[in-house]
């Protein structure tokens, strides 16, 4: 994203209230429906474990999208790409004092992990996350705060970790 893009994304939202709204929404709120939900899927498939149910579950919900999680901060440690509101003379249009470690973007790849750990557990609650993953990765990305390499990177990784880690392990 360029300057003069961002510019015309920013000017956009700011004369179209309804969808600055709706992009505020989105970034404040969906990433928080997710974090609440995963651990609550992850308790029900415990209790079904201890009432029988698959431990397989269990185990992958848990630890593919750990796995992703842990391995995406440290590769955005040791990578620290500026942000686009540093690296770039603009205003995000939602505050964020982050600096660095924008690629990849650790938000679109968590939310688009347990969107397949979703999937693997139930196609419609998947598809129903998917469409929460794609909301919330192009609202990091008008927003701002992530470049569309940093979005496009996370999903990715979190698309071929999830593949393997819940369909061919």
């Amino acid at each position: 994203m360029t300057e003069k893009n961002y510019a015309a994304v920013r000017k956009y939202f700011l004369a179209h209230e309804k969808a600055y709204f709706f992009l505020k929404i989105v970034y404040k709120y969906f990433s928080w429906m997710i974090i609440i939900a995963y651990p609550a899927i992850l308790l029900m498939l415990f209790i079904g474990m201890l009432n029988g149910g698959s431990r397989e579950d269990f185990v992958k919900f848990l630890l593919v999208p750990a796995g992703v999680f842990l391995s995406m901060s440290v590769f955005r440690l040791i990578i620290n790409n500026p942000r686009p509101y540093e690296a770039l003379d603009i205003s995000p249009l939602i505050k964020k004092d982050t600096k660095g470690k924008s690629f990849p973007s650790r938000h679109t790849a968590s939310i688009f992990i347990i969107s397949m750990a979703c999937n693997y557990i139930n196609p419609v609650l998947g598809a129903f996350m998917f469409v929460f993953a794609v909301l919330i990765s192009a609202s990091r990305f008008f927003a701002g705060v992530h470049y569309i390499r940093d979005i496009v990177a996370a999903i990715v990784y979190s698309l071929t970790v999830g593949a393997a880690g819940f369909y061919i392990l």
